[in-house]
């Protein structure tokens, strides 16, 4: 297995593989058509019909801000010399969202299949802009997928409103070196993570175990999400849970907003020129990060390598391994398609063609979707030197496993971001009342909810 670093991750390669919690502005509840899970029974398109459209001279469109991924597409030309793909950046995050819901407002313009990540799905399936993919045979691929990524791309009735393709399992990175200086273990459980954040901070004031981003929404969603939190729930087109402000968003808070107050954490905004200086200067002894990290900080901090290890988040209960997700996205295809068959074949082949998701891995280095990729010996056998020669893939392939399947994000996950940085973000950066910034938050979703016309639960 190789023994080199890791590839180093370019920030537009990052950015392309986290995703980036910013939707532009949101959807209102009233603003489809028909009912999404109304094509839940839709009947199955034949055999015969799918041969015929892959036959059949045709040209699609797919908007994706994956870098190089002419390559993926490729394979697939090979395979349906009659389909060709128009691949197009029409941009990232906001400037992306914006392009394609402008185009389907317009009701022209919009592409075949476009890139969604995760928590965007909502955002576009309240307006029943997206292709059910059960009729199309998606439903068959639900068991190569790991089983929380296909609770975030299906609906209740059976519909499959994209195909997975790469995630963000969170784990944590941590620095051996200042860990054995002062010997600290490594935290099993979030209590032994406060008293080692306590114990290192008064031992070196120059150095804190962790920083926690006040700027970083994803970083707080991923936590909830590991804590068993169900902040968001949507039934139908028009009636919204929101619990951004219950026990165990307040547990998080009381958690966090601690630390932060004593001054034992810090809460840098990240992606920041002084954010990669603490990396590089060991400011920061561990990073709670995602599965798409430790290439990212391979290429980001080389001054450290061979200085630091991975392991799995601390846990609320020892005996109960959970993670959180944070990061990763989807092929979708969009309803308005006039190619919907060959469109379907094509986001089905991208994401779950063996050669086509190890070239992902490989040549983008997203973290991977599927069993079969998490369990080949190649990819979780390497052993970079940046961390020691540890199977660090095979660290965030066991974390994937353990991510729970029932997280849901609302229909305007850009509000939600905006309003916790504006509240909860600011009062991790304050050392104010996080418990107190946590009913704001909700407060202000509430309004925001019911202003779009939701009926809203939980208020």
């Amino acid at each position: 297995m190789s023994t080199s670093s890791p590839s180093p991750m370019s920030r537009r390669l990052f950015l392309a593989t986290t995703g980036a919690l910013s939707l532009g502005a949101a959807l209102t509840a009233c603003g489809g058509g028909d009912s999404g899970g109304a094509s839940g029974a839709a009947e199955p398109v034949s055999q015969a019909d799918i041969d015929k459209a892959m036959k059949t001279p045709t040209q699609l469109t797919f908007w994706t801000w994956v870098p190089d991924i002419d390559q993926e597409v490729a394979l697939f030309e090979k395979k349906y010399p009659a389909i060709k793909v128009k691949v197009v950046n029409a941009g990232q995050g906001v400037a992306h969202y914006t392009k394609l819901r402008t185009a389907l407002k317009a009701g022209t313009g919009a592409p075949d299949l476009a890139q969604i990540e995760y928590q965007a799905i909502p955002t576009f399936t309240i307006t029943s802009s997206l292709l059910n993919l059960a009729p199309y045979g998606a439903s068959a691929l639900r068991e190569r997928f790991v089983d929380w990524t296909w609770g975030q791309v299906s609906g209740p009735d059976g519909e499959v409103w994209a195909i997975p393709q790469d995630t963000g399992p969170m784990g944590m990175l941590y620095r051996k070196d200042i860990f054995d200086k002062h010997g600290i273990q490594v935290p099993a459980t979030w209590d032994e993570f406060a008293a080692a954040a306590r114990k290192l901070h008064q031992a070196d004031p120059d150095v804190y175990l962790t920083n926690l981003a006040a700027n970083e929404p994803a970083a707080w969603h991923g936590l909830l999400w590991q804590a068993g939190a169900e902040p968001y729930a949507t039934s139908g087109k028009s009636t919204l849970s929101i619990s951004v402000d219950d026990a165990v968003s307040k547990k998080l808070g009381t958690y966090w907003g601690g630390l932060a107050k004593e001054g034992v954490i810090s809460t840098d905004p990240d992606f920041t020129d002084g954010w990669y200086a603490g990396f590089n200067k060991g400011k920061y002894a561990t990073w709670l990060t995602a599965a798409w990290g430790p290439a990212f900080l391979s290429g980001s901090a080389k001054s450290t390598t061979g200085r630091w290890r991975a392991a799995p988040l601390p846990q609320w209960d020892a005996a109960k391994p959970v993670s959180g997700n944070w990061g990763g996205s989807t092929t979708a295809v969009i309803k308005s398609t006039k190619n919907a068959i060959a469109a379907a074949q094509f986001a089905q082949f991208l994401n779950s063609d063996p050669a086509s998701t190890k070239m992902f891995a490989t040549k983008q280095l997203f973290f991977p979707a599927t069993k079969s990729l998490l369990s080949d010996a190649e990819f979780t056998g390497d052993t970079p030197s940046f961390y020691g020669g540890q199977k660090v893939n095979q660290v965030f392939a066991d974390i994937s496993s353990t991510v729970p399947t029932s997280f849901q994000w609302p229909p305007f996950l850009d509000q939600a971001a905006t309003d916790w940085t504006e509240t909860v973000g600011k009062s991790l950066a304050d050392r104010s009342d996080t418990n107190a910034a946590l009913d704001t938050w909700q407060s202000r979703l509430t309004t925001y909810a019911k202003g779009q016309g939701f009926t809203v639960k939980g208020s």
